[in-house]
């Protein structure tokens, strides 16, 4: 199906990454290298992308940013091209950083961005979400994953607070917000006409729930792979980091200039 979309991706890149100090006194939370080959999470993603023929992309940066834009340059070493935006006051947190693109005039042209938090690794089949979010001409398509595995015991309490029953780190019939998102940009646009979000806003904590109460129509894809949250170093010692490659079809080998 040839979809008449124009789609450019924007991937989150600004935040100091508290949770992963002290690796992130010294690089930015999305140059932390994970996988076999020991790429950055940046990456990752940028390589996904390109796999599915998204070319264009953003990077929103701000913590450290020079380490992320002397690696990846203009893109072209990816066979994609680059831009990216700094963090600038009043513009603070995931939606005015996206504001911010977007008062820039980076936007323009395109009809959505496929939004990608960067501390996520996800192999989303993103032909069926773009798709999905084109023919429910969704406003918002926002990726979920669903049986969320808690990271933590769960406890059931019943009188007189006898526990009844323990369950370490269950999978439960929850809808988790993966982290990556397709949004009309007409959209965006209208939502921060008619709302008072401003300019530092949190795009799931504040951008989709003022969609909703505009009326707008949010959508959801379910995914139903593995996919990695790389928030904090509890989590980043948790990846099998040999799977990482496999999950995304992305070659790993050696090359020939290195002997081991």
């Amino acid at each position: 199906m040839s979809l008449r979309l124009s789609i450019i991706g924007v991937i989150l890149a600004g935040g100091e990454g508290k949770r992963f100090r002290p690796l992130t006194y010294y690089i930015p939370k999305s140059m932390i290298p994970v996988g076999r080959s020991e790429r950055p999470i940046l990456e990752f993603i940028i390589l996904w992308m390109r796999k599915w023929s998204i070319s264009d992309i953003i990077i929103l940066v701000g913590y450290k940013w020079r380490q992320i834009t002397n690696y990846f340059g203009d893109g072209s070493r990816f066979n994609v091209k680059m831009k990216f935006v700094v963090d600038k006051h009043p513009y603070s947190n995931t939606g005015g950083a996206l504001r911010r693109a977007l008062d820039l005039g980076l936007l323009d042209g395109y009809s959505d961005a496929l939004v990608w938090y960067g501390d996520i690794i996800a192999p989303i089949k993103l032909g069926e979400l773009i798709e999905k979010h084109y023919m429910s001409e969704s406003d918002v398509t926002i990726a979920v994953s669903s049986n969320y595995k808690v990271p933590v015991g769960v406890v059931s309490i019943g009188r007189d607070m006898n526990i009844l029953s323990m369950v370490e780190k269950p999978d439960l019939n929850l809808n988790a917000n993966i982290g990556v998102l397709v949004l009309k940009i007409s959209s965006l646009k209208r939502v921060l006409e008619n709302s008072n979000l401003g300019f530092s806003f949190d795009i799931a904590g504040d951008l989709i729930p003022a969609m909703i109460r505009n009326g707008m129509k949010v959508k959801a894809y379910i995914h139903e792979d593995i996919w990695y949250d790389i928030g904090s170093i509890e989590r980043y010692e948790k990846i099998d980091h040999e799977k990482i490659e496999d999950l995304l079809e992305i070659n790993s080998s050696i090359p020939s200039y290195v002997y081991i």
